[in-house]
């Protein structure tokens, strides 16, 4: 079974996440050795533009969307040798679910800046994605501009994300993007609103409702930490005043790093148009702890047994089935409690399913029933039937009808 959200990680020695292997002890990466090019310590402001009055610089259903994905940080409060976004949730690294959100709104190019950790980050995302590097965690600001090499050329809208929210939906960031093009915006805010938003950036508005400034947390006074519509830290940009904008960045604050957010105030300054769109505080949920780890697991768990449910699938007791994201079920399947299905685990239609029943990356046909057993990548034919207390090991091969029976325990084997 894929470890669990509250589970440790060992100290020493290799672990698999999202089938990268990891080795253990991974500090910060980068510095002395590196052949990273040195990029903007953000210390020399440059002017600001607010860009064509009251417009955007482009717009239209063609103009190009790239999105770049925040991924460098360590994630200290995970208290892990792992980078924060190779966790997983419902079985997949947590940033798979950002970079198909980010493909599901429209965007044809993707780059992901790695930092802590970035070479087994760097091995999952190997030929699917950009990546870049950020040497030095100096802040969300700082990361952002890692990308700006790669994007000197792009005039399009950008979409940033944040690798830690899996819960983000393509539909809701396909909003935000028009959103931000139906406003001609220079900035458009992902924001929501959180009955307790400690630990989020305030959104501050002026007298006449326009966002002026994001102030983070540490940061807030007074009436602004009573502020309940917080930033999600997920935005849409005109790309070329962005990177204006982000050169002017300081470190003055409680952190003394180069808060992204920043960008909206000196925008705003400028003159510019910041637009806002507000989601569901639930789908821009950030994991920074293992508690909120697991908090997002049964949210995604529930989604992953509620499309099985919409598929035919009767899931007797949904708050005790556990599948992850990559299974598929048949209609008229039942899985019945206590049961874990994991990995690429395929169901054909008719099949009964537990209870007390574990399969990973398992192929059953049609009408299979399994029931208090262990099945690890094999494959059942239709009709077979194993258990009560089997344990059927990888590379087996179950010819249709055959019935494996109590504590029997198989091993490359091909029977029936």
């Amino acid at each position: 079974m894929a470890p669990c959200a509250g589970e440790g990680l060992p100290a020493r020695g290799t672990r698999r996440f999202g089938g990268v292997r990891l080795e253990a002890g991974v500090e910060r990466i980068g510095g002395a050795g590196s052949n990273e090019p040195p990029t903007s310590d953000l210390r020399h402001p440059t002017s600001i533009s607010a860009g064509p009055a009251g417009g955007s610089w482009g717009e239209g259903p063609d103009m190009p969307l790239t999105a770049v994905v925040l991924a460098a940080g360590q994630g200290t409060r995970m208290k892990s040798a792992w980078p924060k976004v190779l966790h997983t949730v419902a079985g997949r690294p947590m940033i798979e679910y950002v970079l198909d959100a980010a493909r599901g709104a429209g965007a044809d190019r993707i780059v992901v800046v790695t930092g802590f950790g970035a070479p087994h980050l760097e091995a999952l995302l190997a030929g699917r994605v950009e990546t870049v590097r950020q040497e030095e965690q100096l802040g969300t600001g700082h990361a952002l501009l890692q990308s700006e090499a790669l994007l000197a050329d792009y005039t399009g809208d950008l979409l940033v994300l944040c690798g830690d929210t899996p819960l983000v939906t393509g539909g809701l960031l396909a909003r935000l993007v028009a959103t931000h093009r139906a406003n001609r915006a220079a900035a458009t805010v992902l924001t929501a609103e959180m009955a307790d938003p400690t630990g989020y950036g305030r959104v501050i508005r002026d007298a006449g409702g326009d966002v002026v400034r994001i102030v983070e947390q540490k940061d807030a006074r007074g009436a602004e930490l009573a502020v309940r519509e917080v930033n999600s830290g997920m935005y849409c940009f005109d790309a070329r005043r962005l990177f204006g904008v982000l050169h002017a960045l300081t470190a003055d604050n409680a952190q003394g790093e180069y808060y992204l957010p920043d960008c909206i105030r000196l925008l705003a300054e400028a003159g510019a148009r910041v637009a806002a769109t507000a989601a569901d505080g639930e789908e821009v949920a950030g994991i920074n702890t293992r508690v909120q780890l697991a908090r997002v697991e049964a949210v995604m768990r529930r989604r992953v047994v509620e499309r099985l449910m919409e598929e035919g699938v009767t899931v007797c007791d949904p708050s005790s089935t556990f599948v992850d994201a990559g299974v598929q079920a048949g209609p008229d399947t039942v899985i019945y409690p206590f049961t874990f299905l994991e990995g690429r685990t395929r169901l054909g239609a008719g099949c009964r399913i537990g209870p007390g029943a574990r399969l990973v990356d398992a192929r059953l046909g049609d009408g299979v029933e399994v029931q208090y057993a262990v099945v690890m990548d094999s494959t059942l034919a239709g009709g077979v039937r194993v258990g009560p207390v089997a344990y059927i090991r990888p590379g087996c091969t179950i010819g249709e009808g055959v019935k494996v029976g109590d504590f029997v325990e198989l091993k490359k084997s091909e029977i029936g």
